[in-house]
């Protein structure tokens, strides 16, 4: 039987990382694999990246490595020119793993010879920037899956883990390794994959770890004097489980249009508490 373990979303965070690595080991796991946005938003880019080469790790690119690979080309978005968490990643990253991200594939297909094909991709196939979540109709993972062989088909970029059958595929997606989005803090999420002949049994694993080392981190390198506003809202992300920066920046366009971003407004728009909730999408209303 061939066992994998699958996870996404590691966002730099190495303990973690660390957590799932030492608890997959006692299954004997054929293959670790990572279905992009291993770098960002944590403190630990370049140690990630190092942990999963040395591993030999199936690594694949979300939308994250490109934040990394756009910024200063004519590939990068006007919106998001002026960014300060693109330019201080480059910053940190040096040029040997910039060209490793650079030539790291955008799907994998996982054959193995006791069990179908697995498509594994970061948000949708062929688009990494939107995502599948629990709540998403049955429909709408129809028209996004169309054109798909494989039947069983594994997800990330949503930082929401589920599993659902829907018109004959198996669709997974394997939440978040270092920043989960379920309002438990300090829980490392992936799945183990178990072969059968006519598919593949899913176990999802959630692994408590000590999550001080990695605020420790933020500190020592001080990602807030050096990102400002940005920065403050993914460390609030890391330490609510929450989402906060996608719902500031829809409060700040409201509140403060065309101003740019401050750790004034990041304030105030953590003093609203419970009104933070107006600001952020139900499907992100899980455990509330």
């Amino acid at each position: 039987m061939t066992r994998l373990a699958v996870l996404s979303d590691v966002h730099a965070n190495l303990p973690a990382l660390e957590a799932i690595l030492q608890d997959a080991a006692q299954f004997a796991v054929d293959q670790v694999i990572v279905a992009g946005d291993v770098i960002n938003c944590g403190a630990y880019s370049v140690q990630v990246m190092e942990r999963l080469m040395a591993e030999n790790c199936a690594v694949m690119r979300g939308n994250h490595e490109f934040y990394l690979l756009d910024y200063g080309t004519p590939r990068e978005p006007e919106s998001r020119r002026g960014y300060a968490l693109p330019r201080w990643l480059n910053e940190m990253i040096p040029a040997y793993w910039r060209n490793v991200i650079a030539a790291l594939p955008d799907t994998l297909t996982l054959f193995y010879p006791d069990a179908p094909p697995v498509r594994v991709v970061h948000g949708r196939p062929g688009d990494h920037w939107h995502g599948l979540y629990p709540t998403t109709s049955d429909d709408e993972i129809r028209a996004a899956l169309a054109g798909v062989q494989e039947k069983t088909v594994i997800a990330g970029h949503t930082h929401l883990p589920f599993e659902r059958h829907v018109n004959g595929w198996h669709v997974l997606n394997a939440g978040s390794a270092g920043l989960p989005l379920e309002g438990n803090p300090a829980i490392a999420t992936y799945i183990l994959l178990h072969s059968r002949p006519d598919g593949w049994d899913a176990e999802f694993r959630r692994l408590s770890y000590d999550i001080s080392p990695l605020f420790e981190e933020f500190e020592r390198i001080q990602f807030v004097q050096a990102v400002g506003a940005t920065a403050r809202m993914y460390i609030e992300e890391f330490k609510t489980a929450r989402l906060r920066i996608a719902p500031f920046h829809v409060w700040r366009h409201a509140t403060y249009p065309d101003q740019p971003a401050t750790l004034d407004m990041a304030d105030e728009f953590l003093s609203l508490g419970e009104g933070i909730w107006d600001y952020i999408p139900p499907y992100y209303w899980v455990n509330r």
